[in-house]
């Protein structure tokens, strides 16, 4: 199971704000800031799966030891595709 310090950490790696990370994990905000909380407040488990597969789907690696549990960039976010001007044919 992920921690809200892991995806707090995971965000920074990215530079992703949490409105980011929500739309992308096609999340709610508030449930993404409950999950963050330091409180422990809980929090579906499929809000976090999904929270989980959006990191690591753009190359966030979820590391646990017994020295603790931390994340790791694997390789830098896919950039975005440029955008083509389109001709029109007259």
């Amino acid at each position: 199971m992920i921690t809200g310090r892991q995806v707090r950490a995971a965000r920074a790696l990215l530079n992703w704000k949490q409105e980011m990370l929500a739309e992308k994990a096609l999340v709610a905000l508030t449930a993404l800031k409950r999950m963050e909380s330091e409180r422990g407040l809980p929090v579906h488990e499929g809000t976090r799966d999904q929270v989980r597969r959006a990191l690591e789907a753009v190359g966030i690696l979820f590391v646990e030891s017994d020295r603790g549990r931390g994340v790791m960039l694997l390789n830098e976010p896919p950039a975005a595709p440029a955008r083509r001007a389109s001709r029109v044919r007259t």
